[in-house]
């Protein structure tokens, strides 16, 4: 059902953006690295955050990004990141292929500056064995993402 949410996402806003499916897994980044043949960095991991208010963040970082708890907390404040069913239940996408695509519950999505740096990442598209090939520009401009340095 996660990959149909997505190609209808994409759909919805007449965009051809193909969804790439392999035999391989992909639910980390560095089996997503291997698979799809570009360094860590490229991948673009999606993480569900809980903060403090009770709000729920979507945070989209580079691969190879560690998210900075100091800078983290100075953006959000405290934040703790999400349980597995949480995450399935509210983006209705399994771990390892969450995107801030398509998803059950609309969410506030921040992109790290990490992302930047590339001029092509491949965030999953909501499934394990799935990804997107995207600029950085057109991955805010979908998800309406707000950029910020987290990592």
């Amino acid at each position: 059902m996660s990959l149909e949410s997505v190609s209808a996402f994409f759909r919805e806003r007449n965009l051809d953006i193909p969804i790439i499916e392999l035999d391989v897994s992909t639910a980390t980044v560095a089996l997503a690295a291997a698979a799809h043949g570009v360094e860590p960095g490229r991948i673009a991991k999606t993480l569900a955050f809980r903060l403090s208010d009770g709000r729920v963040i979507l945070l989209v970082a580079s691969g190879d990004a560690r998210v900075s708890h100091q800078k983290f907390k100075a953006r959000f404040g405290k934040g703790k990141m999400l349980a597995q069913d949480e995450v399935v239940e509210l983006t209705g996408h399994p771990v390892g292929g969450v995107c801030p695509f398509g998803l059950a519950s609309p969410l506030p999505v921040y992109l790290d500056q990490s992302l930047r740096a590339y001029d092509e990442v491949l965030p999953a598209a909501g499934a394990t064995h799935s990804a997107v090939r995207l600029s950085p520009a057109l991955l805010a401009e979908l998800t309406d993402g707000e950029w910020v340095d987290v990592c």
